[in-house]
């Protein structure tokens, strides 16, 4: 099953605050699965992913800044069911 999540062309000031919102989504599922009962091996995977994505992130920040014109996003959630 797939879900069309986003998909058009944005300004840079647009496409930044977009992507900054989703990530920002996503690190806080991270931090709120860390917790008391949470193994050592899940909280450090967790954290690894945390930093992945605030990297990711800068990194997409610059390269959008960086750039001129607007800036095509797509993306397709694909969902599999067991």
């Amino acid at each position: 099953m797939e879900m069309q999540l986003i998909q058009g062309q944005f300004s840079a000031q647009d496409s930044i605050q977009l992507l900054t919102e989703m990530v920002h989504i996503k690190i806080k599922y991270h931090e709120s699965k860390i917790g008391s009962n949470s193994s050592e091996e899940d909280v450090k995977m967790r954290e690894k992913r945390i930093k992945t994505l605030q990297k990711d992130l800068f990194d997409l920040r610059q390269a959008i800044q960086s750039s001129s014109g607007p800036v095509s996003i797509a993306s397709v959630l694909t969902i599999r069911l067991s």
